[in-house]
C-alpha cells in the first residue's frame, strides 16, 4: 500500500494531459473581427460568410421559435424529407450534423482512425485546403497525407492518387478549393474515381456549391461538378453540403453528407445526438422552401465576386479561378503586411502564414474598399 500511496500522491501533483497527437496538432484560427477606425463602418471579410444573414422567411422562423426546452428529432425527419425532395434524393440517403464540418467527422470516426494492431488509417486531401480538416483527422486517430496544390491553387489528382497506398481509408475533395478558389468539373472527379480502390471513401467537399451553380461559365470550359450527379453511380463516394454559407446560417450549425445505405448506415452510429437543433432544422427548411430568395443573393454575390476579381486583374495581379464566395491573393511574404494595411482601413482579412490572403465577398461598400486597398499595395501577386 505504500507504493501506492506514494505513487497517487506523486500523480495527484500532476496536471492532466492530453493524448501526445495534441502536441502535432494545428490551431484552427478563426476570422478576426475588423479594428475599429475612426470615420469607418467596419466589414469583416475574414470569415467566408453571407453578410447579409439568412433570408426574411428564416428571420421569421427565428423570431418566432419557442420550443427551445424541448430535445430535437436527433434524426431531422423533416428537414431530410423537404431536402430529398428539393434536391431529387432519397431522404434515407442524407444523413444531418453540425454544419458539413460535423457530418465530416462523422465520415472520420467511422472510416478512419488507428486499426487494433495500432497502424494509422491514411486520409489523402489537398494542400493548402481547408484548415481543419488537419485538425479533424489528427483527432479520428489517422495519419494525414497532404498533397500540394498545383500552381494554379487546384488539386493535384494525379498527385493525390500516387499517394494511395494499402493504408489509405478517405480521401477529401474540396471542391471549390478552400481557401484558393478552384473547382473540380465532373470529367475530373470520374476520371479520378475510376482509378480510387472501391474499399476508399472519397468526400466531395462541396461548402460552396450554390456558388459555383450561380457561376457563368465560359463557352467551351467544364463547369464545376454537381455531387449529386456523382454519387449515384460510386457507393464509395460522399457529398458533403452545408447552410453556413449560402443561406447564411453559420450561427446555426447545419449540415449534411448524402452517400448510399452501405455508408449511411454506419454515419447515423458516429452522429452525435441532437447535434442539429429544432431551431436549426426550422431555419434550415424555411431556406429550402425559399431557395429562389436564397439563391437571388447568391447571384448578386457572385456578381461582385466577378467585379472584384476583373478589379484586380487589370491591376495586373493574378486571382486564380474561383467559384466560392472569396478571392485568394497569393501574396506570400507580404501576406501579413496586406492583412495588417487592411485593419487599418476596417477591414478584416484571413492571412495563412506567409502563403497568402483569403478575402470574402462582402457587402458592396466592403468589396470596393477592398480594390481601393489594392490599388495602394505595391506587392500584388503575380502568375506563378
Amino acid at each position: 500500500m505504500t507504493d501506492v500511496n506514494a505513487y497517487l500522491e506523486t500523480e495527484s501533483k500532476l496536471n492532466p494531459s492530453p493524448r501526445p497527437v495534441f502536441d502535432r496538432l494545428p490551431k484552427y484560427a478563426a476570422g478576426k473581427p475588423p479594428v475599429a477606425v475612426e470615420g469607418l463602418e467596419q466589414f469583416k471579410l475574414s470569415s467566408n460568410e453571407n453578410p447579409w444573414g439568412p433570408v426574411p422567411e428564416v428571420a421569421d422562423i427565428l423570431s418566432q421559435f419557442d420550443t427551445v426546452h424541448r430535445y430535437p428529432d436527433p434524426l431531422s425527419t423533416r428537414l431530410r424529407g423537404v431536402l430529398g425532395e428539393h434536391l431529387g434524393v432519397d431522404p434515407e440517403d442524407i444523413v444531418t450534423g453540425g454544419g458539413s464540418l460535423g457530418a465530416l467527422i462523422q465520415i472520420l470516426s467511422t472510416f478512419a482512425g488507428a486499426q487494433d494492431d495500432g497502424k494509422k488509417d491514411e486520409v489523402i486531401y489537398a494542400w493548402r485546403s481547408f484548415e481543419a480538416y488537419p485538425i479533424c483527422v489528427g483527432l479520428a486517430g489517422a495519419e494525414s497525407i497532404q498533397v500540394p496544390n498545383k500552381a494554379d491553387g487546384s488539386h493535384d489528382l494525379e498527385a493525390m492518387l500516387a499517394a494511395i497506398t494499402e493504408h489509405t481509408r478517405v480521401i477529401l475533395l474540396c471542391t471549390p478549393n478552400n481557401p484558393t478558389g478552384p473547382a473540380l468539373t465532373e470529367i475530373q472527379v470520374r476520371d479520378f474515381l475510376e482509378k480510387v480502390p472501391s474499399h476508399v471513401v472519397v468526400v466531395i467537399d462541396e461548402a460552396y456549391f450554390e456558388f459555383c451553380s450561380a457561376s457563368e461559365i465560359p463557352e467551351g470550359e467544364e463547369p464545376p461538378v454537381n455531387g449529386l450527379d456523382i454519387y449515384p453511380d460510386y457507393t464509395n463516394v460522399v457529398v458533403l453540403r452545408t447552410f453556413s454559407k449560402a443561406q447564411g446560417l453559420a450561427g446555426l450549425r447545419v449540415g449534411y453528407s448524402i452517400s448510399h445505405p452501405e455508408i449511411t448506415q454506419y454515419l447515423r452510429v458516429a452522429a452525435t445526438p441532437f447535434a442539429v437543433t429544432s431551431l436549426a432544422e426550422e431555419a434550415a427548411i424555411a431556406s429550402v422552401k425559399h431557395h429562389d430568395v436564397v439563391m437571388d443573393r447568391v447571384r448578386h454575390l457572385v456578381s461582385e465576386r466577378e467585379r472584384v476579381k476583373k478589379a484586380l486583374e487589370d491591376l495586373g495581379w493574378w486571382i486564380p479561378e474561383t467559384r466560392a464566395n472569396f478571392v485568394w491573393l497569393a501574396l506570400g511574404e507580404h501576406s501579413p503586411e496586406f492583412a495588417r494595411r487592411a485593419e487599418e482601413v476596417a477591414l478584416s482579412v484571413r492571412a495563412f502564414g506567409t502563403e497568402g490572403v483569403r478575402v470574402s465577398i462582402g457587402e458592396d461598400e466592403a468589396n470596393t474598399r477592398f480594390i481601393s486597398l489594392c490599388q495602394n499595395f505595391e506587392h500584388g501577386p503575380k502568375k506563378p
